[in-house]
C-alpha cells in the first residue's frame, strides 16, 4: 500500500482508535477491581457520537447534570462538527470533538485522565472506550446487542415503560427530579464569522434531511413558500452541505433567496433564531430550531413524533408538527437502530424498500399550511 493510500486509509478507519482503546484497556482492565468513586464525582464525561439533532436533544441530560452536580467539572464528547455550538458552554459544559475514526480526537478523551462518572446515552459500544480512560462508573441504557456492548457496564437503567420523547428520555440516566424546562438563555447563541443575513421578516424553509426518505415533495415546498410569501413573508431555502440540488428541484426559476449549504452551523443558528418561522423535516434543523427559540413546524414521516416531539424538557418552545398518525409501515421498534422498545414506533426501511416514501408524500400542503397558521395565531396572542 503506498503511502498517500495509508494515509488516506489512517483517516478514514476505525483500527487506530481501537487499538489505542485497547491498549488502554490492558493497562485499566486489572484496576477495575480497585476502583473509587468519588461522591459527588469531580470529573462527569458524556459520551457519545450522535448525529447533530440527537446532540441538541441532550440538554435535557446536560441541565439535569448540572441541576445535580453544581460543582461537578462536567464534559461532553461528541461529533467535531456539533463542537462549535457549545462555545458559548450552555450549563456550564464543556465539549470535545469526537470521532472514532479521527485517532487524535480520542487522545484528547484520554487527556481528561479516569473521569468519575461517565454516561453513555446510546451506543453502549462506547463502554470499551469509557473503561480504556479509566472510569470510575459507567451508566448507560440496557438493551443493546450484541450483549457484550454491555460487559463493561456499571449500572444499565431500563427504558421507560411509556412512550417518552427523547430530550427527557435521557434523563433518566441521572438520578433526581426532572430538570427546569429549557428557557432561551440556558444555551447562549455561539459566536459566528458575519454572513449575509435576510432582512426580516422571514421564514426558513429547510429542505434537507439525514435520510432522502425523510424528503417533502418539491411541488408542495414551492406551494408553501409562495403561500408564505403571499402572507409578506421573505422566504429562505436552506439544506445541508452538498443538497443545493434539492432548491433548484422545488425553486428552479429561483424565485426566492438560498442559502443552501452556504452556513456552518453557527451561521445557521442566528439565521434560525432571526427567522419568524422555521419548517424542515424531521432532521437536526428542527431541533437547533429548539434551542434557538425559533418557532418551528417539523414534518414528520418515518419518524416518531411522540419520540422526537418537544417532550416535557422543550414544552415552552412554540412548535407543531404534521404527521400521519399510526401509518401503517411505521412498524419498527429499534431505538438508535441497536435497541428494541415495545412501544417505539418509526420506519427503519432503507430507501431500496420505499423509493417513493409514502409516508412524507402523504402529508399535504393544506396540512402544512394548518400547522402554520395554528402555530402563528398562537404567537399573536
Amino acid at each position: 500500500m503506498k503511502l498517500p493510500s495509508l494515509e488516506r486509509w489512517l483517516s478514514r478507519s476505525r483500527v487506530p482508535g481501537r487499538l489505542l482503546t485497547l491498549a488502554g484497556l490492558i493497562l485499566r482492565l486489572p484496576l477495575r477491581p480497585f476502583r473509587h468513586q468519588n461522591a459527588p464525582p469531580k470529573t462527569i464525561l458524556v459520551l457519545h457520537h450522535l448525529l447533530l439533532g440527537d446532540t441538541v436533544m441532550l440538554a435535557g441530560l446536560l441541565s439535569k447534570l448540572r441541576q445535580r452536580y453544581p460543582n461537578s467539572a462536567i464534559h461532553m464528547a461528541a461529533p467535531t462538527a456539533s463542537v462549535a455550538l457549545f462555545s458559548a458552554r450552555p450549563y456550564d459544559v464543556e465539549v470535545h470533538p469526537f470521532n472514532p475514526r479521527q485517532v487524535s480526537t480520542l487522545l484528547g478523551l484520554f487527556r481528561l485522565w479516569r473521569p468519575d462518572l461517565v454516561i453513555i446515552p446510546a451506543e453502549n459500544r462506547y463502554s470499551l472506550l469509557a473503561a480504556a480512560l479509566g472510569a470510575r462508573h459507567i451508566v448507560a441504557f440496557e438493551g443493546d446487542s450484541p450483549a457484550w456492548k454491555n460487559w463493561l457496564i456499571d449500572e444499565l437503567r431500563s427504558y421507560p415503560k411509556a412512550p417518552m420523547a427523547w430530550p427527557d428520555m435521557a434523563t433518566l440516566l441521572v438520578d433526581g427530579p426532572p430538570p427546569p424546562a429549557f428557557a432561551s438563555n440556558d444555551w447562549p447563541q455561539p459566536a459566528f464569522r458575519p454572513y449575509a443575513r435576510p432582512a426580516k421578516p422571514y421564514c426558513v424553509l429547510h429542505l434537507g434531511a439525514s435520510s432522502p426518505l425523510r424528503l417533502w415533495s418539491p411541488n408542495r415546498w414551492k406551494e408553501i413558500a409562495d403561500w408564505l410569501h403571499d402572507q409578506g413573508y421573505g422566504v429562505i431555502w436552506s439544506t445541508g452541505p452538498g443538497e443545493d440540488k434539492l432548491v433548484t428541484t422545488c425553486d428552479p426559476a429561483a424565485d426566492y433567496p438560498s442559502l443552501a449549504g452556504q452556513l456552518d452551523l453557527c451561521q445557521l443558528w442566528d439565521l434560525l433564531t432571526n427567522a419568524a418561522l422555521v419548517v424542515s423535516p424531521d432532521t437536526g434543523v428542527a431541533h437547533l430550531a429548539k434551542a434557538c427559540g425559533t418557532p418551528s413546524v417539523t414534518l414528520f414521516g418515518p419518524g416518531s413524533a411522540e419520540i422526537y416531539g418537544p417532550g416535557e424538557f422543550w414544552k415552552n418552545h412554540p412548535y407543531r408538527f404534521v404527521s400521519i398518525p399510526d401509518f401503517p409501515c411505521r412498524d419498527g421498534r429499534m431505538l438508535f437502530e441497536r435497541t428494541s422498545v415495545s412501544w417505539v414506533r418509526h420506519c427503519a426501511k432503507p430507501p431500496s424498500e420505499c423509493p417513493s416514501a409514502r409516508c412524507m408524500h402523504a402529508l399535504t400542503s393544506d396540512m402544512v399550511r394548518t400547522a402554520i397558521n395554528s402555530l402563528l395565531s398562537q404567537l399573536k396572542h
